[in-house]
């Protein structure tokens, strides 16, 4: 059995100052969330989309208030985790964490969706197919390498342009856009993904197949994932463990939201919801679909999940005023608790794995009800909420305005790389559209421009090239919602 002592890899040391590992780890992780709460990352978050984009209603969640649910339920796991563990905390090196543990997690909660661009997951797959059907007419990516080892690191550089992943992005934000200096310790918490995005997707019977199965960080970061690494004794490929219960709490947290938002949108009434629901638990466990799986508090016994989305009908049929409100805060009690037992005894049961990084599904993955639970919320969502013309309609428009800003901007990407560095300095003669557009490219991105191209790899022209196009996806990607649209219109002329 592997010697386990999370008290031993949780160090205290950043990126950028010359702070011990042996440093009073509660103040260091007090000034981690002074960083993270301050920080103009989390406050875009109020303007991305969390379902439904450029939404007036304040009810209707963004992706800030997502995260702040989130990270209550992270909280909530953890506690409930020192709770199971007892006296036995001390026996893995968690005596006298808890604290440290609870604000490790919730940061990572609040901060798990900083890097999805704008439009969420739509957004992921429009920046990455207009690079794809234009990456081979920029000048970096041309002509080919003058040697083999060139030709593959320009291969792999394209293979991650044209995968635009939300999780590596938050990566490059905390670590070179925003620098926020946060310790290795609470940045490693977030690594969701453990593959470079220049690695190819990795087959499925792989060991650690499930923990890179989408890109965790960019090529730009390759630097700062290894001093994390070694500072934290984490295996290439494996995970921090904390990190396991950020996802649990992103899991239980957002399908129930989905569902919440399109009951307050009108999309579903709370009675159709509960018939969607009743029936798509038993078509996953036909075999004991009516068994007393979940425990909810202030019930003397166990329910069935037909039982306990009934109650909370039966609550909101007594209520006179808000009766989708109490519809909901019943749902959550009776499902979110069980949920977050189940993430914690998980945790436990597998403790050695989770330590060493490399346990290859998330927590709520298994074979049990409580797993048939939060698949029953996400294709509830997908069947019918995500599939109605208002959200597909949302989904193509925010479609056509990221690829317009790239279209609009794709000039800067086709000058050559003695020609764009002429325009940063300045030196606009014959190029009056370019010189106009790189005047609106935000000045920290151009600073990130100039330090990635600092540290060249391979040929100049091709790192300069990859250096211009991370540029322009730093900039989309770091735009709300709201920015987009505006920035759309004033380019278009609309």
């Amino acid at each position: 059995m592997t010697s386990i002592n999370f008290l031993e890899r949780f160090s205290a040391r950043r990126p950028y100052s010359k702070t011990s590992a042996s440093s009073q780890l509660d103040a260091q992780l007090e000034s981690d969330r002074g960083r993270i709460i301050n920080s103009a990352a989390v406050r875009r978050l109020q303007q991305k989309t969390q379902v439904f984009p450029l939404e007036h209603n304040a009810a209707v969640r963004s992706r800030l208030t997502h995260s702040l649910e989130v990270q209550q339920t992270g909280r909530f796991i953890t506690r409930t985790l020192f709770d199971k563990l007892g006296a036995d905390a001390a026996r893995y090196g968690l005596s006298g964490c808890e604290r440290a543990t609870e604000s490790l997690v919730e940061m990572a909660c609040l901060m798990h969706d900083i890097g999805n661009p704008p439009f969420g997951h739509f957004g992921e797959a429009a920046i990455s197919r207009w690079f794809s059907e234009h990456i081979d007419q920029l000048p970096g990516f041309m002509l080919p390498a003058s040697t083999p080892e060139g030709q593959l690191l320009a291969q792999q550089l394209k293979r991650e342009l044209c995968s635009f992943e939300g999780n590596a992005q938050a990566i490059r934000l905390i670590s070179q856009l925003q620098k926020l200096n946060l310790t290795y310790l609470q940045s490693a918490c977030i690594l969701k993904y453990t593959r470079c995005a220049t690695d190819p997707k990795p087959d499925a019977q792989q060991p650690l197949s499930y923990l890179q199965k989408k890109p965790g960080y960019y090529f730009s970061e390759r630097q700062f994932i290894q001093d994390m690494q070694t500072v934290l004794a984490i295996k290439p490929g494996h995970r921090f463990p904390l990190t396991y219960l950020m996802e649990a709490a992103d899991d239980i947290s957002y399908c129930l939201a989905d569902l919440e938002d399109a009951v307050d949108k009108g999309i579903l009434s709370i009675r159709q919801l509960t018939h969607l629901l009743i029936e798509q638990f038993a078509r996953l466990r036909p075999l004991d679909a009516d068994d007393k799986h979940f425990q909810a508090p202030g019930r003397r016994s166990a329910s069935s999940f037909t039982e306990l989305v009934r109650y909370a009908l039966d609550r909101a049929d007594k209520e006179t005023i808000n009766k989708d409100h109490e519809f909901f805060v019943w749902l959550r009690v009776g499902l979110i608790h069980p949920l977050v037992q189940h993430a914690a005894q998980a945790f436990i049961d597998h403790i050695e794995d989770i330590y060493a990084g490399r346990l290859n599904r998330a927590l709520l993955e298994d074979d049990s009800p409580c797993h048939a639970l939060v698949s029953t919320l996400k294709k509830v969502a997908i069947r019918h909420v995500f599939s109605v013309d208002e959200v597909k309609t949302l989904e193509l428009q925010g479609y056509r305005i990221l690829t317009g800003l790239l279209d609009h901007y794709s000039p800067l990407l086709k000058l050559s790389r003695s020609q764009f560095r002429q325009l940063l300095d300045g030196k606009s003669q014959g190029m009056l559209l370019e010189g106009l557009l790189v005047r609106r490219l935000p000045n920290k991105h151009i600073k990130a421009y100039h330090q990635l191209c600092q540290e060249p790899v391979g040929d100049v022209d091709i790192w300069e090239s990859y250096c211009r196009c991370r540029l322009i996806q730093d900039m989309i990607s770091g735009m709300t919602d709201q920015f987009a649209l505006d920035e759309f219109k004033t380019l278009s002329v609309v």
